[in-house]
Formats: C-alpha cells, structure tokens, sequence
C-alpha cells in the first residue's frame, strides 16, 4: 500500500500562513479530506482543534498519547455513549459516516500531533544566543559567516528540511565547533520549535510561495530505511539491528520537531556507531528525510496487531451477543453479524460501529447494560473478526 503523509491545509489549525497539501495519505485515507469531515459532520461544535473550536469535548490537537489506527477507533467506540447524550442535550443531529468519511477523518485525527504549534520567536532569539549559533550562522543580517546563512529557513522552514540539514552538516559543525571550544548544544523538541520561529521571523521575507511540510512516501521511505543503512542498527516493525532503538514501537510517537531534535541530539553517537561497523554516513535529502519518517509513521498507524480468533472470543468476554447473534447463536436484539453486508475493510467495520453505535447506546441504556469498553488491541482484533465473518459463512 502507498502511504503519502501530507501538511494538512486545515484553515482552522494554520491560519492565513497555511501549508499547501500534497498527494494523499493514502488512496483511501486522506487527512485533508478529514479536515472537512471534521467541520462538516459538526465535529467541531464540540471539540477544538489546538485551541480553535467548541470546548464541550476534549481539545484533539492536545491529547498527549499515540494514535494508531485502532487507538482512535477504540476511543470514538468508548466516548460514543457520552458523546451521543450531549449531542441530545445540545441539539445536535447524530453524524452518519460512510467508510470514505471515517477512513478520512481517522486519518486527520491521527496527524494532529504530527505537526508543531509555532515556537515563540523571543524565545528562539535567546537560544540563538545561548546555544551559540549566533558565533558561525547569520540571520537577518546578524551573526557569524563561518556556517551558511540561515535565512533561506524563511521560505522552506519545516523541521524535516532542518532534520536533513542538521544531520548532513552534523561531521563539519562539529569540528567547526571543536576548533573554536565551542560545546556542542543539545536541543530539547520545544527550543528547536521556538529556535525555528525564531529563524522564520528573523530571515527577510520572501516572496509568497507554497511551504511544503512533509511530501513524504512511506513506500520510498522503507527503501530509504535498507538502501541508507539505517536498518544496520534500528529495528522497524520486528526488523533490523538491535544497536539503536525500534523506531516504530509503541511509545515513540515523535512530532517532525521532536524528531529533528532527536537526530541532532544522537548523530554523535549514531555516527561513532556507524564508524565502527564501517558503514558509510548517508546524506539525506529533505525529500529523503521526510520520506523516512512517513515510513516510521506509516508503520506505527496500524501498530495493533489483529488475530481473529481472538475477536471471536471478545464477542462473548464483551458481552456482544447479549444482543447480537452469531450463526444464529446469541440474542435477538441486533442482526446476526454473520450476515452484516459490507463490511469489507477496517474502515468499513469502524463506521459501521460509529452510525450503529448510537441506537446501540440507547438501548443499552434503557435496559441499563453497562457500555463496554474496548481497548486498541481489542478493536483491532474485532474489526479483523468482523471483516471476514460475514464472508466465511
């Protein structure tokens, strides 16, 4: 499957200096189509997004945790029951989701914190200081001569594209650095964020042009992660060396900033490393960059692995066939799920449980059926059972 991570042009998130999209995330998911789901399904009079919108729910662009592809179907399917009941309280028409639209708005949930709110610019000044770039970088005019001008940060100022340039300059600044006893600084993600607000502000403006964020290809990305060697010493999804750390395991869910910041603060060690196996140090492209980290993100979307059987069995645990039967065994509340047409995909699955989810709340209230629960794991494996089960009979 071809996955394209792309900077989504959400008016709301980005204002009038938006980022122009790229091709799709995917050929059935796409996150600026998500984007409009999101209004137009009335998502937004409940939820904010970094700050803008309703403050009924949650604001979803500040949610500090990962969000796989079943994190985010299992946290729609667990709130379904409380969001079904303001909704009523406040007037709102229930939203009906066909796969296209979940598919989409799933994808769009799941790049919220791909992306960085601007880094505060005064702040960036002072570590411009203090961290001493001022000593071999100019921008705006100001600074030393011995590194390159730092103003072009102005018009392609992505952290992928300072990821690649950090990484590529790593061997020569450091030496720069060692001939002048200058210590070499390390950037925790929030001052390499007001850092680069800080270069933005700075640098002349230029003329208005697109700003490409992430025009990043997973499928390139996973060549890359073999052809650049990166696999000697990290592992991906159960493959690859054991020296450095398995960039795509559950609890490394990097932003493009923290992830800029995490390549500067390890290329010491990463190149000592690389130097003693005698593999040859890669220079990376921008494009090249943002492709690596659409496969590490790709990898992490569907990071639950699923087992049918499994599914089979929380059917029972979960209390499923209280009202569901399954091959004409179980209750008689809801329809045989041996016989659900069309759910032939994931997404297919998730919307199907999101538009029935709330005649499912209301019953289950009235016959004061305790809501049930269902962790990332467990919607994985549900979603995979239901896929086929109609199928198989």
């Amino acid at each position: 499957m071809r996955w394209t991570v792309v900077a989504v042009s959400f008016l709301l998130l980005w204002g009038p200096e938006a980022a122009s999209a790229q091709s799709p995330f995917s050929p059935a998911q796409d996150p600026l189509a998500g984007s409009r789901v999101f209004g137009s399904k009335g998502c937004i009079k409940c939820h904010a997004v970094n700050g803008v919108g309703a403050k009924v729910g949650p604001d979803l662009g500040r949610v500090p945790r990962t969000r796989s592809f079943y994190d985010l179907a299992a946290e729609m399917w667990n709130h379904l029951p409380k969001m079904a009941e303001r909704m009523r309280e406040l007037g709102i028409a229930r939203p009906h989701l066909d796969p296209r639209e979940t598919g989409d708005l799933i994808a769009f949930l799941y790049t919220l914190d791909y992306f960085d709110p601007p880094g505060n610019i005064e702040t960036g000044r002072r570590l411009f200081a203090e961290k001493q770039c001022i000593v071999c970088h100019q921008t705006g005019g100001a600074g030393g001569v011995v590194g390159p001008n730092l103003d072009f940060l102005r018009q392609f100022g992505s952290p992928i594209l300072i990821a690649a340039a950090l990484w590529n300059h790593g061997p020569a600044m450091a030496e720069a650095m060692r001939d002048r006893a200058i210590l070499r600084p390390t950037f925790k993600d929030t001052e390499l964020r007001d850092l680069i607000g800080y270069l933005k502000a700075a640098s002349p403006r230029q003329p208005v042009e697109p700003l490409y964020i992430l025009p990043g290809s997973a499928d390139e990305g996973k060549r890359l992660f073999s052809d650049k060697a990166c696999i000697v010493c990290h592992r991906v999804a159960g493959g690859g060396g054991r020296v450095g750390p398995d960039l795509a395991e559950r609890g490394r869910h990097w932003s493009l900033t923290q992830f800029a910041a995490a390549m500067w603060n390890k290329a010491p060690a990463m190149m000592k490393e690389m130097e003693a196996r005698a593999v040859p140090i890669p220079r990376l492209q921008a494009r090249e960059m943002a492709d690596l980290v659409a496969h590490l993100y790709a990898v992490r979307y569907f990071a639950d692995p699923a087992d049918r059987s499994r599914g089979r069995e929380l059917l029972t645990v979960k209390g499923c066939l209280g009202c569901h039967s399954l091959e004409a065994t179980g209750g008689k509340v809801g329809p045989d799920l041996a016989q659900v047409k069309g759910l032939d995909s994931s997404v297919a699955v998730i919307a199907a449980l999101w538009n029935h989810g709330f005649i499912m709340a209301e019953r289950a209230e009235r016959r004061q059926v305790a809501w049930p629960k269902l962790r990332p794991e467990e919607m994985a494996h549900l979603v995979a059972f239901l896929q086929v089960a109609g199928r198989t009979r």
